[in-house]
């Protein structure tokens, strides 16, 4: 049985696997949370896109209590994560690729804000057109998509690009040296060997949680399906080499 606690330290784990590609990962949030706090609302409305096991929502929560956070994702075993060690947020089970997915929101008023954190880029081009297409229905005008992720330039300026990767090559160096923290194959395979989490692993193989390599890494496909959605502002509010987050504001 999955314990509070334990959810808490498989997440605190999750969380520094996750720093050895990211080093400037707390920033990034830090920088996105900013950016709800400055709408001005104390009781902002967050769609949590691909929320994992709900590292970002609990931080958006912590940081603004009176917000109501809604976390989304297919992998049922980094929801039973985020259920047990975060009682306080909503998770919902859905695909982003399967349209229809904000009918299960129970939105009651449109949102302020969706937000996601490496996440995105595992959905393909046309599928990513269409999550923005369903996701500027239930946002706000004015309201706003915040979407941390490494997000490349090659096919629009590869000198730039490169320079982008050195960077953050560089940072992630200074960091952690030699010794970076366990990867993201590691830490799934820790998970296949805790007998506590067999059910919630086993549903996760039959979920169709899967997905198939980085096929969003372009900045371009970004900007492209969100134009497409209606967004009429899109730009990079903060960034670190290629690591950047991405802000568009719905029209």
């Amino acid at each position: 049985m999955l314990t509070h606690d334990a959810a808490l330290e498989w997440i605190a784990r999750w969380d520094r696997q996750q720093e050895g590609y990211l080093p400037d990962r707390e920033e990034r949030f830090t920088a996105l949370i900013d950016a709800v706090e400055a709408l001005g609302r104390p009781d902002p409305v967050v769609i949590d896109l691909g929320c994992g096991p709900g590292s970002l929502s609990a931080r958006l929560l912590e940081r603004l209590p009176g917000a109501t956070v809604i976390s989304v994702d297919a992998d049922p075993l980094l929801l039973g994560l985020g259920r047990a060690a975060y009682p306080g947020l909503t998770f919902v089970s859905a695909d982003l690729r399967t349209g229809g997915w904000t009918k299960l929101l129970g939105l009651e008023r449109p949102a302020d804000a969706a937000v996601s954190t490496t996440a995105l880029h595992w959905i393909s081009g046309p599928d990513l057109k269409g999550v923005f297409a369903e996701l500027a229905t239930v946002l706000r005008p004015g309201g706003l998509l915040l979407n941390g992720d490494h997000m490349d330039t090659e096919d629009a300026t590869p000198a730039l690009s490169r320079l982008e990767h050195a960077v953050h090559e560089r940072q992630a160096a200074r960091v952690f040296g030699e010794h970076r923290p366990e990867d993201w194959r590691t830490w799934w395979e820790a998970i296949a060997a805790d007998p506590d989490l067999a059910e919630l692993n086993q549903e996760r193989t039959t979920a169709g949680a899967s997905h198939h390599g980085s096929e969003s890494r372009l900045l371009s496909h970004h900007v492209e399906a969100l134009g497409e959605a209606g967004f009429t502002e899109i730009g990079t509010l903060w960034q670190r080499g290629n690591n950047r987050l991405l802000c568009a504001v719905r029209g």
